[in-house]
């Protein structure tokens, strides 16, 4: 690559540090679905061998469900993996197009933001109460949309510097 095209270090620690946070919500998310698995398996078979339903099931499966989906939901804005209609990017000059990709990476990075800060004060909110059968704070219930939040904004800023210092590598968004 010649050096005029060569990314600057800062950014390629920023695509290193961004790339493993994403690799680390991938093996949590996939731990987590393998967890969920598992314990549903328990209480199925707690229930029709065992005749004593497991109790707890349910509400770790809360848990997880809303760490699956918002991490998940994270990593497909770092991975640019997440439902779009690119029918009108597709249809447009590439000057409309980027104008296109800059307001929606904004519009995600607000939407993150958002969660972030939301998430965050129901998370501080609930963190007092537990949660029955499992008695963990109440507050893990939405420490997940909080955590993706804070991700989806983090990505969508890495999308936001990569455009603006012409290393945009996403393939349907910029020729």
């Amino acid at each position: 690559m010649p050096a005029a095209h060569r990314p600057s270090n800062a950014l390629r620690r920023m695509n290193v540090t961004l790339d493993t946070i994403a690799l680390i919500c991938r093996i949590l998310t996939g731990v987590a679905l393998v967890v969920l698995t598992v314990i549903f398996g328990w209480l199925v078979f707690g229930r029709y061998v065992l005749n004593a339903t497991p109790t707890w099931v349910e509400q770790l499966a809360l848990l997880l469900v809303m760490l699956i989906a918002f991490l998940g939901a994270a990593v497909g804005v770092h991975e640019n993996t997440h439902l779009s209609v690119n029918i009108l990017r597709s249809a447009v000059p590439t000057w409309v197009r980027t104008c296109l990709v800059v307001v929606t990476d904004v519009i995600m990075a607000g939407f993150g933001g958002l969660m972030m800060w939301f998430g965050a004060q129901l998370t501080i909110f609930k963190w007092g109460s537990l949660i029955p059968l499992i008695q963990l704070p109440e507050g893990l219930r939405s420490l997940p949309l909080t955590v993706g939040g804070a991700l989806i904004l983090l990505f969508s800023i890495g999308h936001l510097l990569r455009l603006f210092l012409g290393e945009d590598a996403r393939s349907d968004s910029i020729e």
